[in-house]
């Protein structure tokens, strides 16, 4: 009799979400066999069987929450056991948790906890009228945290409103976190059934942890877009040839790495674009490497599979390594790895449709790219109108590091490069 437990999955890591279970008592699994699939903050992943035998206990189910060392199923009979852990080990890097931390915004929005009707300070009781308290409560403050100047030391409606305005004033990077926060309300829970039926589906973790981190990025970071077009018309016939030869239908040959190549030559001459603040604020960190992320429309929810070292590949290995990974984030099977280390990030809606959209900022980050679908435009030159394919397009931009000027250099070099396209080599 043997327990298969969860193995570490990186430093850093302490639990993680159970999405499906694969096996079931009475089974007779193998080493290597899929036990369960979880999902960490930036992936799903696979646990396969470390030992073998007949499944006598299944400890876990769908939808549960595990922590590393907790045992997932119990076999009995012989059992032949392998270093599979050590191996799962070594696949996910120890680095994982620390980049996500590293590449995580440092300054949340300041939030104070909300205040009970009667609170304390120093073992004596706070003084406010019912009206000031229900102010307080309201804008989730806490009375304990302000000094009183009406009579007897009572706190007044003027107290708490200088109060929340010496907050909002403090400056970002002070540790906010162990004084008095300020936060919203809750909101009240909305009885929509009483309008007519309804059904709850719960989020899975890619897309809870996602939205959190788009709505820090759009709460923290002053985002400002530029969009532009370019004239593809040429570069499309390039692009229909090259399909046209391709005899791997593992291969999906499209625009993208093209975009890849000419946001690489932008890079390369202006640095900013391809930079992070330090957590800080105070510095900006320059990155000799470059490395693409490309947004990823997945059953499970938006994922960004990152191409590290684009500035060193052609366009038939972007093509290759864009399709490879694409797929691997269908199919739920991309490693933390293949996720980190962006510096540019390209999100395409052309294959859906739409005109312009605005793209949010993946942090660390400072800029990200929105393809939308070409259309073909009448286009005049040497004085008569011809149609010609049009490419709209965007870029979302920090205004702490990039200004406007310097955006529009980025969306005409972008669109110049796309239309001389002897420079995509």
């Amino acid at each position: 009799m043997a327990q298969i437990l969860l193995p570490e999955l990186g430093e850093g890591i302490k639990s993680v979400e159970i999405s499906d279970v694969s096996i079931k008592v009475g089974d007779n699994i193998s080493i290597d066999d899929i036990l369960i699939v979880v999902e960490t903050d930036k992936a799903s992943m696979e646990i396969p069987a470390t030992e073998a035998g007949e499944v006598e206990n299944v400890h876990v189910s769908a939808g549960d929450t595990l922590s590393p060392g907790e045992p997932i199923v119990t076999l009995t009979g012989d059992v032949a056991s392998t270093k599979k852990n050590e191996e799962i080990i070594e696949e996910v890097p120890t680095e994982v948790v620390q980049q996500e931390i590293n590449e995580t915004p440092p300054d949340s929005p300041v939030s104070l906890p909300s205040t009970e009707a009667s609170t304390t300070t120093g073992g004596g009781s706070t003084s406010a009228s019912p009206s000031v308290r229900r102010f307080a409560r309201e804008l989730g403050c806490n009375l304990s945290d302000i000094s009183g100047t009406g009579p007897k030391d009572r706190i007044t409606k003027e107290d708490v409103e200088n109060f929340i305005k010496e907050v909002l004033q403090r400056p970002q990077t002070q540790n906010i976190i162990q004084e008095a926060q300020l936060s919203p309300p809750p909101k009240p829970e909305i009885n929509f059934g009483q309008w007519g039926d309804v059904s709850r589906i719960k989020l899975n973790k890619i897309k809870r942890v996602t939205g959190d981190r788009l709505q820090e990025a759009w709460q923290t970071i002053p985002h400002v877009t530029q969009f532009d077009k370019a004239d593809i018309t040429e570069l499309d016939k390039i692009r229909k040839s090259l399909k046209a030869m391709n005899i791997d239908p593992n291969i999906k040959v499209s625009h993208l790495p093209f975009f890849m190549k000419a946001v690489v030559k932008i890079l390369q001459t202006m640095p900013e674009f391809n930079s992070s603040l330090s957590n800080d604020g105070k510095e900006l960190i320059l990155k000799s490497y470059i490395n693409i992320g490309v947004a990823v429309d997945t059953p499970n929810g938006l994922v960004v599979p990152v191409i590290k070292n684009v500035n060193k590949k052609s366009l038939k290995q972007l093509t290759r390594e864009l399709s490879q990974l694409s797929e691997k984030a269908r199919l739920g099977k991309l490693l933390p790895a293949e996720m980190q280390g962006g510096c540019f990030t390209i999100s395409s809606l052309g294959g859906v449709g739409g005109t312009y959209f605005t793209p949010i900022i993946n942090p660390p980050e400072v800029a990200i790219m929105g393809i939308s679908r070409m259309e073909i435009e009448p286009v005049f030159t040497n004085k008569k109108f011809v149609p010609r394919k049009m490419l709209p397009f965007s870029l979302s931009y920090d205004h702490r590091v990039i200004d406007g000027v310097t955006a529009v250099k980025f969306t005409r070099s972008f669109a110049a490069i796309l239309e001389e396209l002897n420079s995509l080599s």
